[in-house]
């Protein structure tokens, strides 16, 4: 009996056991769904009041505090944003003074050649490439029968007297080569062939300046966009030197920069026309050193053997350097006095005026103290006014 009893009870806890550990199990799911559940539930909106009064209802998930880089970077959209709009508002404008305004207030593109964005720089290069564009560009077509004109005429003429020059030359230099003295006909022959030179050489100069002019008229007259003069000043100076400080209307720097060019040009003329003389003397020198029999009446060069092929050598070597080198000075000044108008252009707007002072003036003053009482003091007053 008393065994039985027990037998029932053990079976009895074993079911209870059994029992608790199922609804242990339950309840952990039951909380865990639960918790997920909580987690995809979506905040209320944020209610902002101050004062007592509602300001504002923004959802928290909304909320971000933006860091300095993004600050930047939004006022840096926004200011390239403003720069758009302004650039469109200047387009827009012009185009209505070009009467290129469809019926649905769009602007009408122009070719690309004459687009309204073409810069400065842009309008010079391409005129530099197509003479008489900038004129087009700038809608003075009045002027293109003048520029074409008159550089038709000079690069014609230039060719002339090129063609009439060269036989000339060659007839002159073998004369010279036979040994010829100075007779009536080399003589004639020689005035005749400078002449001819000089006249060549007029109009190339003719058909340089008209070429630059012109160059440096389409960049003076350039106004499709805003161009600060320091850049004008700049690209006039690039086009023909001494233009820059006559557009800064510094005048007196002008004819400073025209001689510095000037007497380099003739340096670096000078230097080339001896090294072409000693090139040709030591040229003549060394081939009848190495082939006397083609010479029975000796040397051949104009010094006639007087000095050996060394020295003529050495002089022809001097010749080429000093123009080598004029050549690089020539390069610098040129540089310079494009520097100069561009920093010139910058100062016409500095202040100078009485507001930028230093004055340094002597001091007396008398200072008190309760040991000492009245003490003078003697210095310096320093102001600086800017």
């Amino acid at each position: 009996m008393a065994f039985s009893l027990t037998r029932s009870l053990r079976g009895v806890a074993k079911h209870l056991f059994s029992y608790r550990l199922w609804l242990a199990v339950i309840t952990l799911c039951i909380s865990l769904s639960t918790e997920v559940a909580a987690q995809d539930l979506k905040r209320s909106e944020r209610q902002i009041v101050t004062g007592g009064i509602l300001q504002k209802s923004a959802s928290t998930d909304s909320v971000k505090i933006e860091t300095k880089e993004e600050l930047k970077l939004r006022e840096k959209m926004h200011r390239r944003m403003l720069d758009s709009l302004a650039r469109y508002e200047q387009r827009l404008q012009r185009a209505r003074e070009q009467d290129r305004i469809d019926e649905f207030g769009n602007i009408i593109p122009r070719d690309p050649l004459f687009s309204d964005s073409s810069s400065l720089s842009k309008v010079c290069l391409t005129a530099a490439v197509l003479p008489g564009y900038g004129q087009i560009y700038n809608k003075q077509y009045w002027k293109l029968p003048i520029l074409y004109g008159t550089m038709g005429a000079s690069i014609g003429l230039w060719a002339h007297f090129g063609s009439e020059y060269r036989p000339l030359k060659r007839q002159y230099d073998e004369m010279l080569l036979n040994g010829m003295g100075r007779t009536e006909e080399l003589n004639a022959l020689q005035s005749k062939m400078i002449r001819t030179n000089t006249s060549k050489q007029i109009f190339m100069l003719t058909t340089a300046a008209s070429y630059i002019y012109f160059l440096g008229d389409a960049a003076l007259n350039y106004s499709t966009n805003e161009v600060s003069s320091v850049k004008k000043a700049t690209t006039l100076s690039l086009i023909c030197p001494g233009a820059g400080q006559i557009y800064n209307k510094s005048y007196w720097r002008a004819p400073i920069v025209w001689g510095g060019l000037a007497s380099m040009i003739y340096v670096v003329d000078w230097n080339n026309r001896g090294f072409q003389r000693f090139k040709k003397a030591y040229s003549l020198l060394s081939d009848y050193e190495q082939n006397p029999d083609k010479y029975p009446d000796g040397p051949a060069d104009e010094f006639k053997g007087r000095y050996s092929s060394t020295f003529i050598k050495n002089l022809r070597d001097s010749n080429r350097r000093n123009r080598d080198l004029s050549i690089l000075l020539t390069a610098g000044v040129y540089i310079f006095q494009a520097v100069d108008a561009h920093v010139d252009a910058h100062l016409k707007d500095f202040d100078i005026s009485d507001d930028l002072t230093v004055d340094l003036k002597p001091m007396f003053d008398c200072q008190y103290t309760q040991h000492n009482g009245t003490t003078p003091i003697f210095g310096f007053d320093l102001n600086v006014t800017f």
